[in-house]
């Protein structure tokens, strides 16, 4: 991955977290938050 593509692809997440927070508000990150650490620990299960 080169830095550019990097750049992008972190703009692009960091718009779309902004653009979630202003149209639904904060709690639906907060539930996104918990889900994605729950994912990361069911994925290190298979590790």
């Amino acid at each position: 991955m080169t830095n550019t593509l990097a750049f992008v692809l972190g703009g692009f997440l960091i718009a779309a977290i902004a653009i979630d927070i202003v149209m639904f508000g904060d709690t639906h990150m907060i539930f996104l938050g918990k889900k994605f650490f729950e994912l990361l620990e069911w994925v290190a299960f298979w590790r």
